[in-house]
């Protein structure tokens, strides 16, 4: 059986999500969404115009739904009344689309989740009948909540939004993940193909970025990478890794049936 990432019970072949935002143009942002390999991509819907400026360029002219799953999400908000309100339009805007991601963050400086607004918005957003993945901080208890509200996935951050700092806290990401019975998705604070891959080692079902491939110096050379780094880390993960052992070395090769050194015969 093909390995899927499979949310609210559709099945996806790439395990990398993977944003609109900080790209040079449209240009740029299709041709690294499309080296990348994803298949979902996030849009701002408060940033990107996606036919509420019928006058501006569109940024589904670049990334067409007919090619990618577009996931709205609600960057830019800090109430639960923004975000709820910014995915009812979204929804509108894209003909009753209703997987949406959930942030609702609490400081601009660090962008860090504000949870008590995000398990409102959320309660709010499942009852209305949206999908929800949510973006939510690295606290294993939060995270249960939010899936136990309803969410279809959930989206720990791996460190500072933007912040390009990798996984600081692997410990509470494999609490959560041991405790998911939904897809839990590393979102925020990916700086390189490293990270990515770290995040799958783990057992994460996927990894969403945004600035490690925007902002690198070539983003599309950056996004090719990340999808091989993600592809690598889940492969990992499902072979199992070896044991550690400290100070308990082992040779590849067999010790025993050796050639014997050309001096041997002589002794």
């Amino acid at each position: 059986m093909p390995d899927q990432l499979v949310i609210a019970g559709r099945a996806y072949r790439s395990r990398l999500l993977v944003g609109t935002g900080k790209y040079r143009d449209f240009a740029e942002t299709r041709d690294a969404i499309e080296a990348s390999g994803a298949e979902i991509v996030t849009v701002a819907i408060r940033r990107t115009n996606i036919g509420q400026n019928p006058d501006e360029p569109s940024l589904l002219d670049a990334v067409p739904p007919s090619r990618f799953t577009l996931l709205p999400n609600t960057a830019g908000c800090y109430t639960a009344d923004d975000a709820v309100r910014t995915l009812r339009l979204a929804r509108e805007l894209l003909d009753g689309h209703d997987l949406v991601k959930l942030e609702v963050l609490g400081d601009p400086r660090t962008l860090y989740p504000n949870v008590i607004e995000t398990i409102a918005a959320a309660k709010t957003l499942v009852a209305d009948g949206f999908k929800v993945m949510v973006y939510t901080s690295d606290d294993p208890i939060i995270a249960k909540q939010l899936e136990e509200v309803g969410c279809v996935a959930v989206m720990p951050l791996a460190s500072l939004i933007g912040s390009g700092m990798g996984i600081l806290n692997p410990w509470n990401l494999q609490i959560i993940i041991d405790q998911a019975n939904v897809p839990v998705i590393v979102d925020a604070g990916v700086g390189t193909a490293s990270d990515a891959a770290i995040a799958m080692e783990l057992g994460c079902d996927g990894v969403l970025m945004n600035t490690a491939i925007a902002a690198a110096r070539d983003p599309v050379l950056m996004a090719r990478a990340m999808g091989r780094a993600v592809e690598a880390g889940r492969d990992a993960f499902r072979a199992g890794r070896m044991p550690k052992k400290l100070y308990s070395a082992a040779p590849s090769s067999p010790q025993t049936g050796l050639i014997a050194p050309a001096n041997s015969q002589a002794a």
